[in-house]
């Protein structure tokens, strides 16, 4: 009778065992990588013309893998992007805007530091964005394409 219990214990931990892993594995799994800023791609960029575009913008953006943060600049036309240069290329990053109904290209490449240097500011810090006024009517975002 013992010896049934002890191979009992021993079934047991070694189920508790497997378990463990297979939870630890499923978890290790599931955890994304992080992706750092390593460069700033600033997109000049037209047909913007609200809050509505910038939020479609930056959720399209921010899709994409390699994609830290982004800014848009409604008024002036640009949208910043902070990205990790091993994952996604600028020329990708304005192709995605295009794709979202906006005239996009890259207007300049800069590191991190260059862009602080510039603006004062670290990318890594986002911009509240503005509230939409056109939120998907017809003839809203993305409708008027300039080139």
């Amino acid at each position: 009778m013992s010896a049934f219990i002890v191979n009992a214990n021993k079934m047991a931990t070694s189920l508790l065992i497997i378990f463990t892993f297979v939870v630890l594995a499923v978890l290790a799994l599931r955890v994304r990588i992080v992706a750092t800023t390593d460069s700033i791609t600033v997109l000049r960029t037209t047909g913007m013309t609200c809050g509505s575009c910038s939020s479609k913008i930056t959720k399209m953006l921010e899709l994409l893998r390699g994609v830290v943060v982004s800014e848009v600049d409604v008024e002036g036309g640009w949208v910043v992007v902070g990205y990790d240069t091993k994952t996604v290329k600028p020329e990708a990053l304005a192709e995605k805007v295009s794709s979202t109904g906006f005239s996009s290209n890259v207007h300049m490449v800069l590191s991190p530091e260059q862009f602080k240097k510039i603006t004062g500011r670290d990318i890594s810090v986002k911009a509240t964005p503005s509230s939409g006024c056109c939120g998907g009517k017809s003839g809203g975002c993305g409708s008027n394409k300039n080139s």
